[in-house]
């Protein structure tokens, strides 16, 4: 039995390949691992708050001199944290957008990576507290970036990731989508041999 956190980012619920293959991945997850449970986080449809001076006085005053909403917001991210710490797999849809990941992502990055929850500073650096899981990384893009200078995606969630000690990451990328018919559909085969390979 597996516990899976799914995180999805895509702005779109309909029509979404983020959220198409994510489903399709869960669904082999379960498969083989009956009686897992899942929890989904569904940034597009109820995105955290961006980061601001609310959730920064959570995180770094003492809970006696936080305001109310400095309160919230560390409840707030300490519900995010318990998410994905009680997952023995996590599975992120990430949409390219301008390149990139989407600002709600980001956000659900910046409550979840916070010293003494996921790292800890040390004198020899920060060190992830968080390394015990597998997470896969589910994007689609219009073109076709993987392993170029423009990929800021893949390089970006490995280091974020890796920094809070997660190091098992496997990317599904689904590339070539806004490139026409044909491209499309070699991307889309390209990204259902990875998940069969995955199965």
């Amino acid at each position: 039995m597996k516990k899976i956190l799914v995180v999805q980012s895509s702005a779109r619920q309909e029509g979404s390949l983020t959220r198409e293959y994510t489903a399709q991945l869960v669904n082999q997850i379960q498969a083989t691992n009956p009686g897992s449970w899942v929890v989904t986080r569904d940034l597009g449809a109820e995105p955290v708050p961006h980061l601001d001076g609310s959730l920064l006085g959570g995180w770094m005053k003492p809970a006696e001199e936080q305001s109310d909403a400095e309160k919230a917001a560390a409840a707030r991210s300490d519900v995010l944290i318990d998410e994905l710490l009680a997952s023995d797999i996590v599975v992120i849809g990430s949409s390219m957008y301008n390149f990139g990941i989407t600002s709600t992502l980001k956000s659900w990055f910046d409550h979840v990576l916070r010293a003494g929850r996921t790292f800890k500073y040390t004198e020899n650096g920060p060190v992830g507290l968080a390394g015990e899981r597998k997470v896969y990384v589910v994007t689609a893009r219009g073109g076709r970036y993987s392993g170029t200078p423009l990929d800021f995606q893949e390089p970006y969630v490995r280091q974020l990731l890796g920094f809070i000690g997660i190091k098992d990451v496997e990317f599904i990328n689904v590339e070539g989508q806004a490139l026409g018919e044909d491209e499309a559909a070699k991307g889309r085969a390209e990204a259902d041999e990875v998940l069969a390979a995955i199965a």
